[in-house]
C-alpha cells in the first residue's frame, strides 16, 4: 500500500464513525486539495522535519508526508489512532504519531537533533491556538518557521500593526520574533463542522537575530502592564514599572496609549526596564 491507496479523509472518519468534540476546539480539514496547497504554502520540505498538531484524520498529515517531510504529529484524541497509524505505515518511517496533549509535550525532546531546524505545519484547534503559539515562540522548540491555521480573529491580532484596536500583547511578541503574514483565507464552510467564523493560514518566519531571553522576557511584563489598561496613557498605565520615568529613558512619549506604540518602542521600554532593574 501507499499514501495513494488510504482513503480520503471523509471517509475515513465517517467509517471509524468520529464525530469532532467541540470541548476540543475541533473542526476537520477534510479537503485534500486546500491541504496541500497549505503544504505548498509552507515552502520546500523535502526531507525536512515539520511538526504537527491536533493533526485528526491527517488530511493535512498526508500532504505534509506527500511533499517529503519527516512529520512528528501530536494528537491527543485517540480515536483516531488507528486512522495515524495506517498512515504511518505506508510512510516509510516518515511519519511519527505521538499521543499526547500539545501544551505539555516537550516538541524539542520529540525533535531531538533536528529541533534547530524544525517547522511546525497545523491546523490548530481553535481553543489553544495562541497558547501554542507563545508555546512555540519562546519555549525550548523555536521552530525557524511556522504555518499555522488560526481563526480570522486571531490572525488579526498577530500580524496587526500599530493604531488598531487588533494590535496588542501577541502582536508585539510575535513579530518580534518572527515575520508574520497572512498566507491564505478560508471560510467556515471549507471545515467539518463549520466554525462561526472563517479562517486564515498565518506564515511565520524566525528573525535571523532574535533578542536574548532576558528581553523577550521584560519585553512581556512591559505589554502586559500596558495593554492591561490599554485606554489609559502610558504613564499611567506601567506606573507600577516606572512610569514617565521609564518612558523618558526609552525615549517613548508618555502621553501616548498602548495600542499607538510600534514593537521598536516598546522594545526600547524593555531595555530600559531592564536597565533599571540591575
Amino acid at each position: 500500500m501507499s499514501l495513494d491507496d488510504l482513503p480520503p479523509p471523509r471517509e475515513a472518519i465517517a467509517a471509524a464513525g468520529i464525530r469532532a468534540e467541540r470541548r476540543l476546539g475541533q473542526h476537520f480539514l477534510l479537503d485534500l486539495n486546500i491541504c496541500r496547497k497549505i503544504a505548498r504554502l509552507a515552502g520546500p520540505l523535502g526531507g525536512e522535519l515539520v511538526i504537527e498538531v491536533g493533526p485528526g484524520p491527517g488530511g493535512l498529515t498526508r500532504a505534509l508526508l506527500e511533499a517529503g517531510a519527516k512529520v512528528i504529529s501530536v494528537e491527543r484524541d485517540e480515536r483516531f489512532t488507528p486512522i495515524l497509524a495506517e498512515m504511518a505505515a505506508v510512510s516509510d518511517g516518515r511519519l511519527v504519531v505521538v499521543t499526547a496533549d500539545a501544551l505539555e509535550v516537550d516538541e524539542a525532546a520529540l525533535a531531538g537533533p533536528l529541533s534547530a531546524t524544525a517547522r511546525v505545519v497545523a491546523n490548530l484547534p481553535y481553543n489553544i491556538g495562541s497558547a501554542l503559539l507563545l508555546k512555540w515562540m519562546v519555549g525550548a522548540l523555536r521552530p525557524t518557521s511556522m504555518t499555522l491555521m488560526f481563526q480570522k480573529e486571531l490572525a488579526a491580532r498577530i500580524v496587526a500593526p500599530p493604531g488598531g484596536r487588533d494590535y496588542g500583547r501577541l502582536s508585539i511578541i510575535t513579530q518580534t520574533l518572527y515575520e508574520a503574514s497572512i498566507l491564505m483565507r478560508l471560510p467556515a464552510r471549507a471545515f467539518t463542522p463549520p466554525p462561526k467564523v472563517d479562517s486564515s493560514v498565518v506564515g511565520l518566519s524566525a528573525r535571523a537575530e532574535r533578542p536574548s531571553d532576558r528581553l523577550v522576557e521584560a519585553l512581556r511584563t512591559v505589554t502586559r502592564a500596558a495593554f492591561g489598561q490599554r485606554r489609559k496613557m502610558l504613564r499611567s498605565s506601567l506606573r507600577s514599572l516606572g512610569g514617565e520615568a521609564l518612558c523618558a529613558r526609552a525615549g517613548v512619549d508618555p502621553a501616548v496609549r498602548a495600542q499607538n506604540i510600534p514593537v521598536e518602542g516598546y522594545l526600547g521600554l524593555a531595555r530600559a526596564w531592564l536597565e533599571g532593574e540591575t
